[in-house]
């Protein structure tokens, strides 16, 4: 593994466990991402306009993204109006990819991401995980930087409503 990508995992793992700051955004920002999925389809965030979408940034190795991964999950299923897209900032193959989602029973898409070049609708995370949540409109209504609850999530759905 480069030393390069090795030092982005520890720092961003770092950042994740020590600190649960909240980012906002001021700029109504409409991002476009169009990424391949892990499960064999296209995740365009475009075609969700009119839903939420929740765009978490994770990688297998952080322990507060896997716990992130069951109320993602659940938020979902639960609601119509919400899709769930996870990307995956990390080297891994999609064969390792698979294996992990089958585990741990993912089932909202999953895209993995070229670290080296990631999506330029998101900033490189500063840590994990980083979570986005688009507004029907498209724009982003609230970014959380490290851990986030269905609750802090939730509120923001009511809150743009």
């Amino acid at each position: 593994m480069p030393a390069k990508v090795l030092l982005l995992g520890v720092l961003a793992c770092l950042t994740c466990c020590c600190t649960s700051a909240e980012a906002s955004t001021s700029d109504p920002v409409r991002p476009a991402l169009r990424v391949e999925t892990v499960q064999g389809g296209v995740f365009d965030l475009a075609k969700h306009r009119g839903t939420w979408v929740i765009v978490n940034l994770w990688a297998t190795w952080c322990a507060p993204c896997r716990e992130e991964i069951p109320m993602l999950a659940r938020l979902d299923a639960d609601r119509s109006d919400v899709n769930v897209v996870g990307l995956a900032f990390e080297e891994i193959s999609v064969e390792h990819m698979k294996v992990f989602i089958d585990r741990y029973s993912v089932t909202y898409p999953v895209s993995i991401l070229d670290v080296y070049a990631p999506p330029d609708a998101f900033e490189v995370p500063r840590g994990l995980p980083m979570t986005h949540v688009i507004a029907p409109d498209g724009t982003v209504a609230k970014q959380f930087l490290g851990p986030v609850t269905r609750e802090e999530l939730e509120a923001v759905l009511v809150a743009d409503n």
